[in-house]
């Protein structure tokens, strides 16, 4: 189904429901105000824990701004983000360092180190983060881009891979720290068809062994539907739609129909 790899196989035959029990990361009654401008609006979210989610929405919708309020980076100018029901608003300085480390981040493009090799762009959060020893940094990197099918390219440079390439190895500086939860911003943005689809078997690949958390912004409609199994829909700011693909695809409401058909008819105008 859409280039969809064996190993993927339990998204489109049987995909699992959402888990019962409180959700991971919660965003509650969240407004946030950038340049003037309300980006989100009274934004209510739950990603469920152990579960791939994707967020989906029209360019400007405020996709980025929910992410950067998930791992703290921005803080709301009303409303909670909580992880595990502590709102990370109230932590200190300190105390949001060490949340973040329960989180990986895979960036637009990739966001590779030009100046560092594979090797150390992978062993970047190690090194900073952690005591480990040169050793165990070494052993744990090459463990990481096995997994991600570049052993043996430890030592080209960022202007040596293609965009594919930059994705793994973006993926596993993302994992190397071992997180909870993955949070990507659009992780296939600018790959062809070939090479989107093998990035996003990856992500499922590294979801079924190690069962991460993961977050995903997407542009891909309608074919996301099948990489995960929660969707988020965003509009103007606000969450308009949020629930099992199935669900979503099957929405009334004429903005989500709108968005998965690419229609240019409906209340969006875009022309």
């Amino acid at each position: 189904m859409n280039g969809r790899c064996p190993s993927c196989e339990e998204f489109s035959v049987d995909p699992p429901r959402d888990p019962e029990g409180a959700p991971i990361l919660r965003l509650v009654g969240v407004d946030k105000v950038l340049d003037g401008k309300k980006v989100l609006d009274n934004v209510d979210l739950d990603v469920p824990r152990n579960r791939i989610t994707a967020i989906i929405g029209l360019s400007g919708a405020g996709k980025s701004v929910l992410l950067k309020h998930m791992i703290g980076l921005l803080r709301p100018d009303r409303g909670q983000v909580l992880l595990d029901g502590v709102d990370l608003c109230n932590l200190s300085r300190k105390e949001l360092f060490e949340t973040r480390r329960r989180f990986g981040m895979l960036f637009q493009s990739g966001a590779l180190f030009d100046s560092l090799d594979v090797f150390e762009n992978v062993a970047f959060p190690l090194r900073e983060k952690t005591t480990l020893g040169e050793e165990q940094i070494r052993e744990r990197v090459q463990v990481f881009l096995r997994k991600v099918g570049l052993e043996g390219a430890g030592g080209k440079f960022p202007d040596e891979l293609s965009g594919g390439m930059v994705r793994r190895v973006a993926l596993a500086r993302a994992m190397v720290m071992d997180p909870e939860i993955i949070l990507f911003d659009e992780p296939t943005t600018g790959l062809d068809p070939i090479i989107r689809n093998s990035v996003l078997c990856l992500i499922c690949r590294t979801f079924r062994e190690h069962k991460f958390t993961m977050v995903m912004i997407s542009h891909d409609i309608p074919d996301i539907f099948h990489w995960c199994h929660h969707v988020v829909v965003v509009h103007d700011g606000k969450v308009i739609e949020a629930g099992m693909p199935e669900a979503v695809k099957s929405s009334v409401n004429p903005i989500v129909r709108q968005l998965v058909e690419g229609d240019i008819r409906g209340p969006v105008h875009l022309m």
